[in-house]
């Protein structure tokens, strides 16, 4: 008997997750995308399959029709799966799809379209684990992790409604690996503003004898510090309190996104004690 040829669109059984409450906005994830692209752009030039998800992206489809555009500035032929719980947001997002970008109806399982055995080289969840508990994080991380191609990058974090700040983690297979704190300068007051938009496995940890509240804290005076670079702009200020953090914090990344208002530390130096 002939194969069944596997639907475009599997439906799983039991999408593994809760509902987010939706909220998006075109370019909320635009400093998450371009940091994406800029550091694990080689990973996607060299895979095999370059499929990308944008998990969790709400009740409109901008973010996934967004991060589309960005990873096809590295790898023309990229593809994006958006993955919603709700199937409500799913179907309002289907009249978007187009070649290369899909809609499927999932959680935490990341069904992708195709092969069963098919691994995306990137997962995307922003905004997602901010209603789980802290003590859920992890077991969310693995299996995202697990979830990963060879080389694949698990992108989680939190933002601002409309992509001013945001923190977000960085993992591979084996697990986190940097924590970016990115930022539209001009709205800045202080680098610990960002605290406010700390993914759920540090916002609990900003607290004193925590390695996060010790980096803003660090990060906050030597802002101050660089208070005369001000008049020459908020960026000279940035990658001036930047550089003097180095001294003391393994900072990670091309030092030139720095100019981008972002600044990228290993995880060890902030992964909470205990």
């Amino acid at each position: 008997m002939p194969r069944r040829p596997t639907p475009a669109h599997p439906a799983p059984t039991r999408p593994v997750g809760s509902a987010t409450r939706g909220t998006t906005n075109p370019n909320r994830l635009r400093r998450m995308d371009r940091w994406i692209a800029a550091e694990h752009g080689t990973a996607l030039r060299r895979a095999a399959d370059p499929v990308a998800v944008d998990l969790g992206y709400g009740a409109a489809p901008w973010t996934a029709v967004e991060l589309l555009g960005r990873l096809r500035t590295v790898r023309p032929d990229a593809r994006v799966v958006g993955i919603e719980i709700d199937p409500a947001r799913v179907a309002a997002a289907r009249p978007y799809e187009k070649p290369g970008l899909d809609f499927l109806h999932g959680g935490f399982e990341v069904p992708l379209p195709g092969d069963r055995g098919r691994a995306p080289v990137l997962i995307r969840a922003a905004n997602v684990l901010r209603q789980y508990d802290e003590d859920e994080v992890a077991a969310v991380w693995r299996r995202l992790c697990a979830r990963l191609a060879p080389g694949g990058l698990l992108v989680e974090g939190t933002c601002d409604e409309i992509g001013r700040r945001h923190v977000w983690v960085a993992l591979g297979p084996e697990g986190p690996r940097t924590v970016t704190f990115a930022a539209r300068l001009g709205t800045l007051e202080t680098p610990s503003d960002l605290a406010e938009r700390l993914p759920k496995a540090l916002i609990h940890r900003n607290v004193p004898g925590e390695p996060v509240h010790a980096f803003l804290r660090d990060f906050d005076r030597a802002w101050a510090a660089a208070a005369p670079l001000g008049a020459l702009g908020a960026r000279q200020r940035w990658r001036a309190a930047v550089t003097s953090l180095a001294a003391d914090w393994p900072l990670a990344g091309d030092p030139r996104r720095r100019r981008q208002g972002e600044v990228t530390v290993r995880w060890e130096a902030l992964a909470p004690r205990g």
